[in-house]
């Protein structure tokens, strides 16, 4: 079985919390038995999480080796200098070592179809923000995060947008499509 899920912000990307019992839970929208993420998502972080219940198929979407691609939206403090989005493209050295290069576009503004976060980001009148497209063929933890802070560009809001040749679409912020089963 394959579950593609929009996770919301603020959303545990595991089915239980021992640690803070307040906090929701992938088990908040997933009611299929036996399917477990194959990768993470930040709590933080917004957008597609893929479930299964294929431990083959969760191997080949995680496993470093086999360079899955994920496509993010980026919503970043400031504006993006050429300087920083070449060291995007060409690699980034984070504190466990060089990334492998991204594929960076710069969207400007947040695309249309982007519903709205709960709760909103914080807003500074003086310190613009603008959107970028990132795909990468690694998943490193907060990764993505890293990268962006490293060029000087802080995240403000992460969504992924895909993994592989599986997409977000239509999915609204909490809802789930079965894809195989």
């Amino acid at each position: 079985m394959l579950i593609l899920l929009n996770k919301p912000y603020g959303v545990l990307c595991q089915f239980t919390d021992t640690a803070t019992p307040a906090r929701p839970t992938l088990a908040d929208y997933v009611r299929e038995p036996g399917v477990y993420p194959a990768g993470r998502l930040d709590f933080d972080s917004e957008g597609l999480v893929l479930l299964t219940d294929d431990g083959a198929l969760a191997q080949r979407i995680t496993d470093p080796r086999h360079n899955t691609e994920k496509t993010y939206l980026l919503q970043i403090e400031g504006l993006p200098t050429e300087k920083a989005l070449r060291k995007l493209r060409d690699g980034v050295y984070l504190n466990d070592g060089m990334t492998l290069p991204a594929q960076v576009e710069l969207l400007g503004k947040a695309p249309g179809w982007l519903w709205p976060r709960v709760p909103p980001i914080r807003e500074r009148r003086a310190i613009p923000t603008h959107w970028l497209k990132l795909t990468i063929n690694e998943g490193r933890n907060r990764q993505v995060r890293r990268m962006s802070a490293a060029v000087g560009l802080p995240t403000l809001r992460l969504i992924r947008v895909r993994i592989a040749e599986h997409e977000l679409g239509e999915l609204k912020s909490g809802q789930m499509r079965i894809v195989s089963g």
